[in-house]
């Protein structure tokens, strides 16, 4: 089964000159959903981790998927003003505005080892804002696994510059 069959693809969303990838199609589809979470279970074996983290909102449905089958605590990083406790924030860019994420305070501590886990990756500025949290807390970036990643966008790169491990299930051209 190819993944790449069961991504959908929106011109023009959110905005003018945006092709978005749209996942629905793939978790709708029982079969497809089953081999994207199990592919991704089978490529965090290449990293060290004791905790697994997903990006709101999408990530949410992959990462909950692979830390229950793991046995691995799950944290949510959100948008800000979604979480109750005391949080940690960033501000970042994304492709079209800018945005704050925010984590709770003690999801992480020192010696944590974090894989996080996002539906999509395009220029990378949402998975630098997670990567900047976790350093943040005190904790390190075990790596990160993508479903997609928009190849010529250059997230993936951008994280590996800044010494991060990378996997990703697909690959699409983001335009």
């Amino acid at each position: 089964m190819n993944l790449k069959d069961h991504i959908r693809s929106i011109p023009d969303y959110p905005k003018k000159g945006i092709l978005f990838r749209d996942i629905t199609t793939l978790i709708k589809n029982e079969e497809a959903f089953t081999k994207s979470i199990d592919e991704i279970v089978e490529r965090s074996k290449k990293f060290k981790f004791n905790k697994i983290a997903a990006i709101e909102s999408r990530g949410f449905v992959f990462a909950s998927a692979v830390s229950y089958l793991l046995k691995k605590p799950f944290i949510l990083f959100r948008k800000k003003n979604k979480l109750p406790a005391e949080t940690l924030s960033v501000d970042f860019n994304l492709e079209y505005g800018t945005a704050t994420m925010e984590v709770h305070k003690d999801s992480m501590e020192q010696g944590d080892s974090i894989l996080l886990i996002d539906d999509l990756i395009a220029t990378g500025g949402t998975a630098d804002a997670a990567a900047k949290l976790v350093e943040i807390s005190t904790a390190k970036v075990a790596g990160f696994i993508f479903v997609i990643n928009l190849f010529d966008l250059g997230g993936c790169e951008n994280l590996i510059k800044r010494g991060h491990k990378v996997e990703n299930l697909i690959e699409f051209p983001g335009h």
